[in-house]
């Protein structure tokens, strides 16, 4: 009896110390044409005339890269945590875009790649026994900082396995000769004959969390099997200096890398982005994002995180007909709206900047103006259902500023097509939650600093295996504490008990339950 007691009295305790199993894995965002962005990465093509930033040639390579991105075909084929090197993202890179960059570290012995972020596309693939890549010597990126580029060996990790063409996640499957065979992959762009193209592996990617009390407690690290595309050959962009230790996918894809880490549930199935003013920002894996954040659901269209916008207003006045769907994406520079929306909302910025539209030799936008003094117009605001607003306090770009005049620019243009997309230009200031959960976009204002996100105590240092088929297959993935449940009372009982007193066991647990 006194037993029994003892247990409940523990399990009471359980209850009240409650905890998320899932940890908050994040890394921080530097923008390419930051300082530190600049000394992380350059290639000799372009190291003498990078752009000053915010100049009139800065803006004109982003707008010159994002045209070329309207082109691309980003459908790819083929938490919480943060990579093992912190939430830190840097930015670099040439006139792909507005690309930001992150380390990650990847094998046994780990290998350490500064892979792009793209949450229009899916696949982690990084240069990998390279037949046709781009450049990773000293000699050509002539300012690495403290890390030279990598080439991926899964022969030389002892924890890569091949990638078979059975496996379900194989889309390449029909054209393999015998189910026994590696899968290739390729993902195409139309635009300059852009591609990778290799074959899948699994292998370890390394993560870590903070602790509650980060002075008494060192982070803890994890260890998580995913997909990897071993980047054999690359085309077009991707050899001259477009992301060339690789790129990481961030879509909806099963075979995305936040994909794998919510199915094997070692995170809830969210991630974050955050853009400063400084041109870097943070990566969070499994941030469900404040509670008081703002929010609108994701249309569920070919696997891209699509918004559906009811009306856009200028200021307090909503303009009429102005409803469109956009695509939310972290690797596109600037804002694109469907071309009559464009024109509504561009004509009204206009009559409240009340001066003459004027041109600037190498700039694309439509509506451009040079006064002495910028003119305060309204906020543009895009209005989604529950009286939802993301509020883009600043929708005007200064070129520049000489003798006494400045030059400015409504950086929105015509996508031509029914979607619109939303760039990173109006993402600057936010906290952008991608919650996949539950299928919903979030965001809240923020200064992209280290959250106070409160991960839970324990670590797991072997590795978790690659989600199962069975768990591939769910279209949503549990939360950690569903994942580890039985249909057994006394199992579930236990998996509770355990959650709350011994998650790093449980980690383990809710994995081998599958097997």
């Amino acid at each position: 009896m006194a037993l029994q007691s003892a247990f409940l009295l523990f399990c009471a305790l359980a209850l009240a110390t409650e905890e998320t199993l899932a940890s908050v894995f994040s890394s921080r965002l530097i923008h390419r044409f930051s300082d530190e962005g600049r000394a992380s990465i350059k290639t000799s093509t372009w190291s003498d005339s990078l752009p000053e930033k915010r100049s009139l040639e800065y803006y004109q390579l982003l707008a010159r890269s994002d045209s070329r991105r309207q082109r691309m075909n980003l459908g790819a084929k083929f938490q919480s945590l943060v990579p093992s090197e912190g939430s830190k993202t840097i930015s670099s890179g040439n006139d792909y875009g507005w690309l930001h960059y992150t380390w990650i570290d990847i094998g046994t012995p780990n290998v350490s790649f500064l892979v792009a972020l793209d949450s229009a596309s899916d696949l982690l693939w990084i240069p990998c026994n390279c037949v046709q890549c781009a450049s990773l010597t000293s000699t050509y990126y002539s300012s690495l900082a403290a890390k030279d580029m990598n080439e991926y060996n899964p022969s030389s990790s002892s924890t890569s396995k091949v990638f078979l063409c059975s496996h379900k996640l194989c889309d390449s499957a029909p054209v393999c000769v015998s189910p026994k065979e590696q899968c290739p992959y390729t993902v195409n762009y139309v635009s300059g004959n852009t591609s990778s193209s290799g074959l899948l592996v699994e292998d370890i990617l390394h993560l870590t969390y903070n602790p509650k009390n980060r002075l008494m407690d060192a982070p803890s690290s994890v260890k998580a099997r995913i997909v990897i595309g071993c980047g054999k050959k690359q085309s077009g962009d991707y050899l001259t200096g477009v992301a060339p230790d690789g790129l990481m996918g961030l879509g909806l894809g099963d075979i995305s890398v936040p994909s794998f880490l919510s199915k094997a549930g070692l995170m809830r199935n969210s991630f974050s982005l955050c853009f400063d003013e400084e041109d870097s920002g943070r990566i969070y894996f499994g941030d469900m994002g404040p509670s008081m954040q703002q929010s609108t659901q994701f249309f569920p269209t070919d696997n891209k995180y699509v918004v559906g916008v009811e009306a856009c207003c200028i200021g307090n006045s909503c303009l009429k007909q102005t409803s469109f769907r956009a695509l939310v994406d972290s690797g596109q520079s600037f804002t694109y709206l469907p071309e009559e929306i464009y024109r509504k909302v561009a004509v009204e910025i206009d009559r409240h900047v009340n001066t003459t539209i004027t041109s600037f030799e190498g700039v694309e936008w439509e509506y451009c103006y040079e006064t002495s003094v910028e003119p305060k117009v309204p906020a543009i605001k895009l209005k989604f259902s529950h009286n939802n607003t993301f509020v883009i306090h600043k929708p005007l770009i200064v070129l520049q500023q000489t003798q006494g005049l400045v030059k400015f620019c409504l950086p929105i243009s015509s996508s031509g097509q029914e979607f619109g997309s939303i760039g990173q230009n109006y993402m600057r200031g936010y906290r952008m939650v991608f919650d996949r959960e539950n299928m919903k976009l979030g965001w809240s204002a923020s200064k992209c600093e280290e959250d106070k996100i409160m991960p839970p105590p324990g670590s797991t240092s072997s590795p978790n295996p690659l989600p199962t088929e069975e768990q591939q297959s769910r279209s949503h993935a549990v939360s950690p504490a569903i994942a580890g449940k039985t249909p057994s009372k006394s199992s579930s009982s236990c998996s509770f008990f355990s959650l709350r007193l011994f998650n790093s066991l449980l980690l383990l647990h809710c994995v081998v339950s599958y097997m």
